[in-house]
């Protein structure tokens, strides 16, 4: 028998599995060679015939490892309870062994349980201070817990041990990227894409990592190639990643169904078993992480305090931070109940929303950072929708409905959204009517900005600029002298970036100014500063675009192909301000130069947006509720038929 363990040692799968065959034809209850074959099984990824033999040799053989086989093929099978009753005999019977210690951390994970799993890892690396998986383990869990600065050198220490585990450098990368350290992040991706391209998420983390810092040397091929992932369905990418630099519908459905697939596996069984609650008023509840200081949060305020509650009651689902700011405590107040699941996991805040009873359940982030639509996976709620945070179809086969508006889902489009598609009438974009602008409009000076020339402005996040938007910009500034671009003020390698594709293109770095982060009502009270907005695609300003009307400031936008793409447009619409839509690049290009070149053009329009403000739709706050209101009644209503 031991030559056929040799052969195995040599991956000669052929040879030890007909040894072990041929030993338990002599004798069928012969433990060694159930274990030689179950072992050789395993090995050459025949995880449900080893499952047979593995688990009679387990039965029969007290051996170091046969226990640790056994858990590895219940990981295998997805099997993670009984792989964690298999691993912990494993290490209970041999506290020495490192593979088992960390193999029960992936059951334990596997399962949610972070922190048990953390001990198991730290254990196997406490054994064998060069176990790269285990530190990788360890690490990865740590991120996930939002330690990154702990997480940080057991990555190190995984790629260390072993340079060539992609993994580990994609969670490495992930860690940098959430410690802010750009750059190295970049280079992190950069070696998981060399080493093994076709890793989940490993082109788009890198994409994010450049359009995040503004490093656009390589934008287009990589940009092209994850579009290409997207189109073939064949390595899962970030859903957000594609909003961004896609703009092709039929790739963001395919790249979010894949998405959904790779991370939430198998369908979860329905906690909602048809029952109708028959309640008084409709139960409502409100998933999200942004229930602090967060652009949802300005926009969605006012629609839970307009919420009628004669016939609703409101609940919010809150697993984001508590930032005790004043935003916080104002939506606490707007909510009948106020529910924070940061420590339960999804199958237990799903079995709380069910035992509440919701009637409808929407989710506010979507396929974002931060996410848990995955509760909503265990269909605790009759009527699951999305809204607001996420600008395209999440992919998910258990929410049933996108609220949106004709101008970012025209009728054609629905077809690309495997929601189904609830149009309010003007834009679905709620907004607050009471958003404070401070009182004191800054001076230029006060702002950093030149005291004369014409101010271009763009307020986006840096993910959204482009090397194409920016190309344009600078074309701009070239043509209108004295003029300045403004931006929102950036990371460091972010800024150094814009700086010096800025002065490749021959504009002086100088006329690029940042904006400091400031208070809400002071940020909008700056923008009266400001001359001209300026959009961005395939990603348009969204509540930055909403934040600039509101101020009075003109925005330019060019309609897209997409909903991310189309949002600038449905609010300009909504606002009364159409002839600020262009359909095309060189018309927005065009449009821009005019108004900066013609002020009376411009003193028009900026006019006619102080009429509006108060009197269109856009900023009609209780009129956008009442027609969300109405939406979900009708939701309500489907039903029961």
């Amino acid at each position: 028998m031991q030559a056929a363990w040799d052969a195995l040692e040599r991956n000669e799968y052929r040879v030890a599995e007909k040894a072990a065959r041929d030993a338990l034809a002599r004798s069928p209850a012969d433990a060694e060679a159930l274990y030689l074959l179950g072992s050789t099984l395993l090995f050459e990824g025949r995880s449900r015939e080893a499952l047979g033999p593995l688990s009679a040799a387990f039965d029969k053989l007290e051996r170091r490892g046969v226990a640790y086989r056994l858990g590895y093929c219940h990981l295998a099978l997805g099997d993670f309870a009984r792989a964690e009753q298999a691993l912990q005999r494993e290490t209970q019977a041999y506290p020495d062994y490192a593979n088992a210690h960390n193999a029960l951390g992936v059951a334990l994970v596997s399962q949610g349980k972070n922190e048990e799993a953390l001990a198991a890892f730290f254990a196997a690396t406490r054994l064998d201070p060069g176990h790269a998986e285990a530190s990788n383990n360890a690490g990865s869990v740590l991120r996930t817990l939002d330690r990154p600065e702990e997480a940080l050198p057991h990555l190190q220490r995984a790629v260390a041990a072993q340079p060539g585990l992609a993994d580990a450098h994609q969670n490495l990368g992930l860690v940098l990227h959430a410690l802010r350290r750009y750059e190295e992040a970049v280079a992190s991706f950069r070696q998981v894409v060399a080493l093994a391209p076709r890793t989940p998420y490993a082109l788009s983390s890198l994409v994010w990592a450049e359009i995040f810092a503004c490093d656009w040397r390589e934008i287009g091929p990589h940009i092209a190639a994850l579009r290409e992932q997207a189109r073939t369905g064949e390595v899962a990418a970030a859903p957000f990643t594609l909003l961004a630099t896609s703009d092709s519908l039929a790739e963001q459905r395919r790249c979010a169904e894949l998405h959904v697939r790779e991370t939430l596996g198998g369908t979860r069984e329905s906690l909602w078993r048809g029952a109708r609650y028959g309640h008084t008023r409709i139960r409502l509840a409100y998933l999200s992480a942004d229930f602090h200081e967060h652009a949802t949060a300005y926009l969605a305020a006012r629609l839970f305090e307009l919420h009628d509650r004669s016939r609703f009651e409101l609940i919010a689902v809150s697993y984001g931070p508590d930032d005790r700011s004043a935003t916080r405590a104002r939506l606490q107040r707007a909510f009948d109940k106020f529910v924070d699941v940061r420590a339960m996991s999804d199958a237990q805040a799903a079995r709380l929303i069910h035992e509440m009873e919701v009637d409808i359940a929407v989710d506010l982030k979507g396929l974002t950072a931060d996410s848990r639509i995955a509760i909503l996976a265990h269909r605790p709620a009759p009527v699951q929708a999305t809204y607001l945070g996420y600008p395209g179809t999440v992919g998910a086969d258990y929410i049933d409905y996108v609220l949106a508006d004709r101008v970012v889902i025209p009728p054609d489009d629905e077809r690309f959204y495997t929601e189904k598609v609830v149009c309010l009438p003007g834009s679905y974009q709620i907004n607050d009517a009471t958003a404070a602008i401070a009182a004191p409009t800054p001076s230029r000076a006060e702002a950093g900005l030149p005291e004369r020339g014409f101010v271009f402005c763009c307020f986006n996040n840096t993910y959204k600029l482009g090397p194409g938007m920016f190309e344009i910009w600078m074309r701009l500034l070239a043509q209108e002298p004295h003029s300045v671009l403004w931006l929102l003020e950036h990371e460091a390698l972010a800024r150094r970036n814009l700086q010096r594709s800025a002065e490749a293109r021959g504009i002086d770095a100088a006329r690029l100014v940042f904006a400091p982060r400031v208070a809400h009502a002071e940020h909008l009270a700056r923008h009266r500063l400001a001359d001209l907005v300026l959009d961005t695609l395939p990603y348009n300003a969204h509540t930055t675009a909403s934040d600039a009307l509101w101020a009075g400031v003109p925005v330019v936008t060019c309609l897209g192909a997409t909903f991310a793409g189309r949002v600038a447009a449905s609010l300009l619409s909504a606002v009364g301000l159409p002839e600020l839509i262009t359909r095309d690049l060189s018309a927005y290009e065009a449009l821009a130069l005019k108004l900066a070149k013609d002020r009376n053009f411009l003193s028009a329009i900026r006019e006619k947006l102080g009429r509006n403000r108060l009197t269109h739709p856009l900023f009609d706050s209780a009129r956008t509720c009442r027609h969300i209101e109405a939406a979900y009644e009708r939701m309500r209503d489907r039903l029961g038929r």
